[in-house]
């Protein structure tokens, strides 16, 4: 992945030394950027905004401003490079979510592993789902793998929601990601229940993978569910709630009646030895979670099979 870095200053002073610093490294790209283009660039989404402070012919403060109320920027790093060495002045920037102030003489290896350092943390971040904080699927891959190496056993819970669709398209994307949340709370809160540990994370849109340590897992998934259904009947209107459905128009102008949105897991126990990689679970959750969506309303199967 191409990391496109933007060098703001209005006499192009900065560029040079840190194409000089990265001479060795592909994956980075400078742009040297006037300050009466930023509107341009922050279109562009970069991966890290620097400012050089001696070199522009704007307040820095404002600046700095303008970039995070810009909503595609929001979590850009940004790092502000200045002679000025006023604690004041350095505390007037940082307060306005500007991840670094660094003074001038510049240490160049300093700000070469400052940049590189940055970088990271935003490649992690970006594997983090940003609704509901969870690692994605890169970090799931890895549990899974660091759990059949180590040749453990284990249970692994594949759980999403049941006419979700449905629920967004009557009362909106925006409540749809409340939902999620929730789901995303309530799962957390009963895998970690009594101190237990456990991972949980965010394949995508509603669907959610957890990972224990043990394999008696039955009265876990009642536990979801229970916890589930109890709260869900809040994210819908007090008649839709009594009624226990939702209606909607399909294409062809007929009202279709749809269930109030419920929770199914499907659950795969893998003794020790049972897989020897991810993608024999993939394959074998896939079986389940098929049995389990068959079921009305909030359900969980678990495969218990073991290995021949």
């Amino acid at each position: 992945m191409l990391n496109e870095v933007y060098i703001i200053d209005d006499d192009e002073s900065s560029i040079v030394i840190f194409k000089e610093l990265f001479r060795d490294e592909p994956d980075y790209k400078f742009i040297s950027v006037k300050t009466e283009q930023i509107d341009i660039a922050l279109k562009n989404i970069p991966s890290l905004i620097v400012i050089n402070e001696d070199a522009i012919d704007r307040d820095v403060i404002q600046l700095c401003r303008k970039i995070r109320k810009d909503e595609d920027n929001t979590i850009t790093p940004v790092i502000v490079v200045s002679s000025n060495s006023s604690r004041n002045h350095r505390m007037q920037i940082l307060n306005e979510s500007v991840e670094y102030f660094i003074k001038k003489p510049v240490d160049e290896g300093y700000l070469y592993y400052t940049v590189k350092n940055l970088n990271r943390l935003l490649t992690t971040n970006r594997r983090v789902s940003p609704l509901t904080g969870l690692p994605g699927n890169v970090q799931i891959h890895s549990e899974l793998k660091k759990r059949l190496t180590k040749e453990e056993e284990f249970s692994v819970l594949y759980l999403d929601l049941d006419n979700f669709k449905a629920y967004n398209d009557v009362y909106g994307f925006l409540k749809g990601d409340k939902i999620i949340q929730y789901t995303a709370n309530t799962i957390l809160e009963e895998i970690h229940t009594d101190g237990r540990s456990g991972f949980v994370g965010h394949v995508g849109g509603d669907d959610f993978i957890a990972i224990v340590p043990y394999t008696d897992v039955e009265n876990l998934c009642q536990r979801i569910i229970l916890r589930f259904d109890k709260q869900i009947k809040k994210f819908f209107t007090e008649d839709d709630s009594e009624k226990g459905y939702i209606e909607i128009a399909n294409r062809r102008g007929i009202i279709e009646k749809f269930p109030l949105t419920s929770i199914s897991i499907a659950v795969v126990v893998a003794d020790k030895n049972r897989f020897k990689n991810i993608l024999e679970i993939g394959d074998v959750a896939a079986q389940v979670k098929h049995a389990v969506k068959s079921v009305m309303g909030s359900s969980y199967t678990i495969d218990r099979r073991k290995s021949s």
